[in-house]
C-alpha cells in the first residue's frame, strides 16, 4: 500500500508560482509511475503532468507546458510540481497519484492517489 500526502498548495495572485509536492509513506515510489491531475469547482478532474519511473519521461497536458515542470527525487521518495505564470483557470485541488502502467492521461490506471492540496489564483 503507498499513500501518498500533497503539499504546498494555497492563495497565490495571478502570474506567480508553487511548487507542489508529493511524499510517499510506508512503501517507495520506486518502480511507480506519478501524475498530476486537477479538479476545478464543477468540473471532471482532468491531467495534468506525468513522469516515469527514472525521471527521464515527462509528458504534459497542453494547457500547462511551458508552465509547469514536473520532477521527482527518488532518493526523498517525493514527487514535485513547479507552477508558474498562474493563472486564474489553474485554481483547483491538485492530486498525485501513482500506478505502475504508463498511459498518463488515463487516471483508472493509477492505483494510489493523494487527498489533494487547494491552489487558488487570486486575479
Amino acid at each position: 500500500q503507498v499513500q501518498l500526502v500533497e503539499s504546498g498548495g494555497g492563495l497565490v495572485q495571478a502570474g506567480g508560482s508553487l511548487r507542489l509536492s508529493c511524499a510517499a509513506s510506508k512503501r517507495t515510489l520506486s518502480g511507480y509511475v506519478m501524475g498530476w491531475f486537477r479538479q476545478a469547482p464543477g468540473k471532471e478532474r482532468e491531467f495534468v503532468a506525468s513522469i516515469s519511473w527514472s525521471g527521464g519521461v515527462t509528458y504534459y497536458a497542453d494547457s500547462v507546458k511551458g508552465r509547469f515542470t514536473i520532477s521527482r527525487v527518488h532518493a526523498k521518495n517525493t514527487m514535485y510540481l513547479q507552477i508558474n505564470a498562474l493563472k486564474s483557470d489553474d485554481t483547483a485541488v491538485y492530486y498525485c497519484a501513482a500506478g505502475t502502467t504508463w498511459d498518463p492521461r488515463r487516471s483508472d490506471l493509477y492505483t494510489y492517489w493523494g487527498q489533494g492540496t487547494q491552489v487558488t489564483v487570486s486575479s
